[in-house]
């Protein structure tokens, strides 16, 4: 009897171990790289026979002895729904299938940010984004350092709708959005992007060897001990900081969260942040209370608008709990049921924790609470009081950063599946040493084309946007000289660079405006990779300069129809310097295609520079096509 239950439970293992496992990308509503030909493949067992049937016609392989099989279509028009059946010991019918052109949107945040992140901003293209012809495969964020991965953990293929749209990556969205708009043809966007993730961390074990310091720390990751360390005592550290600052808080404690008389808490100006006054720079949990007024409440549904908050924020109206947020950057945008309120007077109270730097609100940012047609400006005094005091928390080792790690576990599975292109948005995690990004870049463009066995594969960049406080001198900024790194990026063929130098916030390093970038993406991906080559895709790009006298000459290329000042009726963000290498700010004209650059105070020019800053506010030259010139430096030769 034993003989014969080990029999059948070795027969079930055989049968089980023969049967078809696809990887998550090759799915019901997958679309596939149209015009050339596709792999489709997947695990069996060593010498198992496979067949796909597809399009009228039969297709077969033969697993190899690691199991893994293969099968190659011809090329395809664009078009679908199309159905394919697999069969070995098992069937599966993937449906829904659609061939187009499949984009990679990778990068850090600013491409990882979701259309939920915007909703607010862009209500009616959500409402309107029913579209069966655009879908998303989101990557899922993980790392490894061991080798690289042949599948993912999870995802799977959705058509964008209002609901599924919400997960979209906003940029790659709009950038579908045009592109089908002017095509008609099915978008496949696959968003393998994770925030703060530097270039490092995009590129394979092999190809960062360029960079040895990199590599040396790659290896200190590889065996995945140091990780584990690393992860634990971090989370231990955390946790201890949280559980402190809840287990001290006076507010929790005593409950400050309803309406208690709070006539010995101090003022503060909001907003702001508390280190600027009388608290300094105190870090832990510190709450904050305003009073309203409310005539009758015919509304059911209220909005509270509280700009960003630094870090953590757990709110309530009149001692409900309407909302949180656990990190800095999301806006926050609470809804909630306006029976909460009630006629006289309202109070909200805001706990926030702060674990290091500044706390407090982001300044010119909005702050209202909206119910119905009414709009109540909570800017201006509130009563604050300190609930914890705490050391700051010591700073955490991202190990999701570290390099290979992104490559591994978010590139490497994507290898077999056909794209059209790539688009990257990333950067901001380079900007504190800037001068090797042209080199990571150059390596990851690199790499990435071996990956696909596709020597031309575009890549179009989304060039960093103006950010931080404006300067009013010309200074050295790192933002700055990311900026021509990424510029420097178009010597590399088949690239293109979409400039966002108009689109940033100063006060957000993930500014709102998505839609703008995904189109000038999409202009960049019509000229380069779509075929118009009579489309102005860019603004002005720096194309080379000549001296005459005490004057500098610029030529440009990307002009368009014209030259143009844009707000305003002078040239700004020009400086020059002379031999010195001191900067100072030039007067500069348009004349016909070129600018003329100058200053009196300097006899003999040798360099340039056009919105060289974290935030040039000023730049204003643009073609008349409405796209604004690339920040750039340049020196004689």
């Amino acid at each position: 009897m034993k003989k014969i239950l080990l029999l059948i439970l070795l027969a079930l293992s055989f049968v089980i171990n023969a049967q078809i496992k696809l990887p998550r990308l090759i799915s019901d509503g997958m679309v596939l790289q149209r015009d050339t030909k596709v792999n489709i493949w997947g695990w069996a067992s060593p010498n198992e026979k496979i067949e796909l049937d597809f399009n009228h016609k039969t297709y077969k392989a033969i697993t190899a002895p690691d199991g893994k099989w293969s099968i190659q279509i011809p090329s395809q028009k664009a078009g679908g729904p199309y159905e394919m059946t697999l069969k070995a010991s098992n069937t599966i019918v993937l449906k829904n299938i659609l061939f187009g052109d499949v984009w990679l949107c990778s990068g850090q945040s600013n491409m990882e940010l979701p259309m939920n992140r915007l909703k607010d901003k862009y209500k009616e293209e959500i409402a309107k984004a029913t579209n069966p012809n655009i879908r998303q495969f989101l990557v899922p964020d993980e790392y490894y350092f061991a080798k690289e991965r042949n599948d993912f953990s999870s995802g799977s293929w959705v058509e964008a709708n209002p609901i599924n749209v919400l997960q979209f990556t906003g940029v790659g969205y709009f950038f579908a959005k045009e592109i089908y708009e002017k095509y008609k043809i099915p978008i496949g966007l696959i968003n393998a992007a994770l925030g703060g993730s530097p270039a490092e961390s995009w590129i394979s074990e092999e190809n960062i060897k360029k960079f040895p310091e990199y590599y040396q720390e790659y290896l200190k990751f590889k065996d995945g001990k140091l990780e584990k360390q690393i992860d634990e005592n971090d989370r231990k550290v955390s946790s201890e900081w949280y559980k402190l600052v809840n287990n001290t808080d006076l507010g929790l404690k005593d409950k400050w969260k309803n309406e208690i008389d709070n006539s010995d808490w101090k003022s503060m100006n909001i907003p702001g942040y508390w280190a600027d006054g009388e608290l300094g720079k105190t870090n832990g949990s510190v709450w904050f209370k305003k009073d309203f007024a409310l005539e009758k409440i015919n509304e059911n549904h209220a909005k509270l608008i509280l700009g960003r908050i630094v870090d953590a924020d757990s709110v309530f109206v009149n001692g409900h709990f309407v909302g949180t947020t656990s990190y800095q950057y999301p806006p926050r945008i609470y809804s909630f049921n306006a029976n909460v309120l009630k006629e006289g007077k309202n109070e909200i109270t805001i706990r926030i924790i702060n674990n290091s730097g500044k706390g407090g609100f982001v300044t010119d940012k909005p702050y209202e609470l909206i119910l119905g047609d009414k709009t109540i400006d909570l800017k201006g005094t509130w009563k604050y009081k300190l609930g914890s005091k705490m050391e700051p928390l010591p700073g955490q080792t991202f190990v999701r950063w570290k390099p290979v790690g992104l490559y591994n576990a978010m590139i490497a599975p994507l290898k077999d599946y056909p794209i059209k292109g790539v688009l990257w948005y990333q950067g901001e995690a380079n900007t504190r040493k800037p001068l090797e990004y042209g080199a990571l870049m150059g390596a990851l463009i690199s790499n990435w084309r071996a990956q696909w066995k596709q020597e031309k594969l575009p890549f179009l960049l989304v060039q960093l946007p103006n950010f931080m406080e404006p300067k009013t001198e010309p200074a050295e900024s790192n933002w700055a000289a990311l900026r021509q790194q990424q510029f420097n990026t178009l010597k590399v063929p088949n690239t293109g660079l979409a400039i966002t130098i108009d689109l940033g916030e100063w006060n957000d390093i993930h500014p709102l405006n998505k839609y703008d970038v995904g189109k000038r993406l999409s202009l960049q991906a019509r000229k380069l990779v779509y075929g118009e080559k009579n489309l102005t895709a860019s603004g002005p790009l720096f194309q080379s300069m000549k001296q005459n006298g005490n004057k500098l000459i610029l030529s440009f290329s990307d002009i368009g129809t014209g030259l143009q000042i844009k707000n305003g009726n002078e040239l700004k963000e020009f400086a020059i310097a002379g031999s010195d290498g001191k900067f100072v700010w030039a007067k500069a004209i348009i004349e016909g295609d070129k600018i003329v650059v100058w200053n009196d105070a300097v006899a003999n020019p040798v360099k340039v520079r056009y919105a060289w800053a974290d935030n040039p506010a000023e730049a204003n030259l643009y073609n008349k096509e409405n796209l604004p010139a690339a920040p750039f430096e340049a020196s004689l030769k």
